[in-house]
């Protein structure tokens, strides 16, 4: 299982920042993506984001108002922080592989190679944060397999973030019986949330 150690000092404000305080970080002006560097922010940032408010948001719903007390359980925060990264690596891949895809479609780059250098630098600085090393090989030995079968004229509007809303269904620390009532309401609020990242991107996006 895991080889790790989660304590509260690890979630309090790497974890919670984002789904806290999300509503009120869409009031702050945001300012344009004209570069790698804020390409790779906003590939991050809005994965974690994404990770974050479905995960937490869907293990709310289901336990109600037991939700605090089962953050108390070390054996469910193992579960939970094990399920966090395992999302967070499939949404880093789905949303990286479909900037690039928008990009070449509409702005008709073609410096794919940026695609796994960003993808890469990425997850070696969440290394720092803690992102356990078998998931961060995992996710890099996935994304190697999925660059030989992109296509890039048309991976942002083929269903691009199917595979991030299965992850969340597959990780969730929920059981399987309750997952599966639940399958369609999950896949949905994770591609609601990134169709609310599309909307950023395209308004944000000078190039």
């Amino acid at each position: 299982m895991a080889k790790y150690k989660l304590t509260w000092k690890d979630l309090t404000w790497s974890d919670f920042k984002i789904y806290l305080f999300a509503l009120f970080k869409a009031f702050i002006p945001k300012k344009k993506i004209k570069n790698l560097d804020d390409l790779e922010n906003f590939i991050q940032t809005k994965s974690a984001w994404v990770t974050q408010v479905t995960l937490y948001g869907y293990l709310k719903t289901r336990m109600g108002t037991r939700y605090v007390l089962h953050f108390e359980n070390d054996e469910f925060m193992t579960s939970v922080n094990l399920a966090k990264w395992n999302i967070y690596a499939v949404s880093l891949q789905d949303l990286t592989l479909f900037i690039f895809s928008y990009l070449k479609a509409h702005y008709h780059y073609n410096e794919i190679n940026n695609v796994k250098e960003i993808f890469l630098k990425i997850l070696d600085d969440e290394i720092s944060n803690k992102m356990p090393l078998e998931i961060v090989e995992k996710a890099k030995n996935t994304f190697d397999e999925r660059l030989q079968k992109v296509n890039w004229e048309n991976y942002y509007k083929d269903l691009p973030f199917n595979p991030s809303a299965l992850s969340l269904y597959e990780w969730a620390p929920i059981a399987q019986d309750l997952k599966n009532l639940d399958r369609k309401i999950v896949l949905n609020s994770v591609i609601l949330k990134w169709d609310i990242v599309k909307k950023e991107f395209e308004e944000r996006i000078n190039f």
